[in-house]
């Protein structure tokens, strides 16, 4: 397979050929409609004598058909509007614990070469059932691999879990300094940070860490290393990327997970969407970086780098405090002490916005039948729920979740729940309906709250979900549908 060379290649290249991927493709789409003539049903119920339905829902799946939310309303309006929502109680798992005993899945780490000097950190776990399916997790900013610990040894039980840092962040950041400087006399002290010298090295060509960037880094991950369509599920940032990747190759995806997703990123405009206006800006993330530019970021990088910003910040995001966050703290601190971090962080910063804004990726998504799964912590500061309501209600059909207490990582605070729910989402998918999405009323109530109760460390914890399906159950659909059919009867015989 050629590399390519740069990291301006249109966002939707598919960078192997599809057919590697069609046998399995063809089953996927097989998974989705096979039954439909036994099992699924119309979405609408209209019928008439000369065609068929064109959109089906499989019955089991029904109950959870998401009813389209005025974008104007808050969930805690639609709720008081619809009258008090019964709380009742949901006992799921705790998570298996090491010292206690119990039974984790082994997590390993590896080092995958995209490029020259492009070098991959990420990690893995996995059932034995080869037949298993398989979950990618993408990190938000700041962070990386390590902080979906949880969902590895937990879910990797069951299925083959797989979580990577992307380019210039986590483990993932430059092993060489991406420039070179001119020889000076031997008395010059050496630069503690890289990616302010003289001249590019050639590996770092046009190397900027965008957006685009990344999710072409996924998409070469998927093909070269883990080699068939998968789950993927991404929190903050990760979630944009886990969007866009899926909107540019949805042959490589059985389905998305939004865990709290910022729905923008970048500060400046794209030059292939908008050229003229990013000619005003002196620079767009590529190396060398104006020293200028490394003057003004090393006073943010300074304040930002300080272990006390870094508590600050982590209380802000976790809206539950007594959550140990001892260890992310700890790999954040490592991360900012590496040589190449300041330099990846200003090239982040001065990085143009995604050829593909998130709502085009959204779209895109909707167009090609990717299924997608909403899950929002509802005390996250940064990305509110109104933000996954603005998706909900461009697709009416995704299961959402709303999760409280919970901040802007419900992965790492309430990860009990969030794997719980994912289990659930999978298993809905992977059984074409015929296992009820998780939380789902059978009273056909759109919007259902439950208590989900869990154990850890001994202590019971309960954590409220609120879960928005169709305004309209199965049930009733099935009841206006058979008697129209039956009035239709009817008056035919008079």
């Amino acid at each position: 397979m050629e590399i390519l060379s740069n990291h301006s290649a249109p966002c939707c290249l598919h960078v192997t050929s599809r057919q590697q991927f069609s046998d399995r493709r063809r089953k996927h789409k097989f998974d989705h409609s096979v039954m439909r003539s036994q099992v699924w049903l119309p979405s609408s119920f209209h019928f008439n004598s000369h065609n068929s339905p064109r959109k089906f829902v499989p019955i089991r799946a029904l109950k959870a058909d998401e009813g389209v939310i005025d974008a104007t309303e808050t969930l805690d309006n639609l709720t008081k509007r619809r009258g008090p929502v019964s709380t009742p109680k949901v006992i799921i798992p705790g998570l298996p614990n090491d010292s206690n005993g119990d039974i984790t899945a082994p997590v390993s780490t590896g080092q995958w070469e995209w490029k020259p000097k492009f070098n991959i950190h990420y990690e893995r776990s996995g059932s034995k059932n080869t037949n298993a399916p398989q979950v990618l997790f993408l990190p938000g900013f700041g962070v990386g691999s390590f902080h979906y610990e949880k969902q590895l040894k937990d879910l990797g039980q069951d299925y083959g879990v797989w979580a990577i840092d992307f380019l210039g962040q986590g483990m993932s950041l430059a092993h060489e300094d991406p420039t070179r400087k001119q020889q000076q006399d031997d008395s010059q002290v050496d630069d503690p940070f890289w990616g302010f010298g003289d001249e590019t090295e050639p590996w770092a060509d046009n190397l900027v860490y965008s957006i685009d960037l990344w999710q072409e880094q996924v998409a070469y991950f998927i093909q070269e290393v883990i080699k068939e369509p998968i789950y993927i599920v991404g929190n903050s940032l990760g979630g944009y990327v886990a969007l866009y990747f899926a909107a540019c190759n949805p042959h490589l995806v059985k389905g998305v997970t939004l865990l709290n997703a910022t729905p923008f990123w970048g500060f400046f405009p794209n030059p292939e969407r908008n050229p003229r206006l990013s000619e005003i800006f002196p620079s767009a993330g590529t190396f060398p970086l104006p020293l200028r530019v490394r003057k003004i970021i090393e006073i943010v990088w300074k304040k930002i780098r300080d272990p006390s910003s870094i508590r600050e910040i982590l209380k802000q995001v976790y809206a539950d405090h007594s959550t140990n966050v001892d260890k992310v703290f700890t790999r954040i601190l490592e991360i900012t002490k590496h040589p190449a971090a300041l330099a990846s962080f200003a090239s982040i910063m001065l990085a143009p916005q995604g050829k593909m804004s998130f709502g085009e990726a959204l779209s895109r998504c909707k167009a090609q039948d990717v299924p997608i799964c909403l899950m929002y912590g509802k005390e996250d500061p940064w990305v509110r729920p109104v933000w996954g309501l603005q998706v909900k209600k461009q697709l009416p059909e995704a299961p959402y979740y709303q999760i409280s207490p919970a901040g802007h990582c419900p992965h790492d605070e309430v990860p009990e729940v969030v794997n719980y729910l994912l289990r659930g989402w999978i298993k809905n998918l992977e059984s074409k309906g015929f296992v009820a999405l998780p939380l789902v009323d059978e009273s056909g109530r759109f919007d259902v709250a439950k208590n989900l109760e869990y154990m850890r460390d001994g202590k019971k914890r309960s954590v409220k979900v609120q879960f928005y399906g169709s305004e309209t159950s199965v049930w009733s659909r099935l009841t206006s549908y058979f008697n129209s059919r039956f009035q239709d009867v009817n008056i035919k015989f008079m």
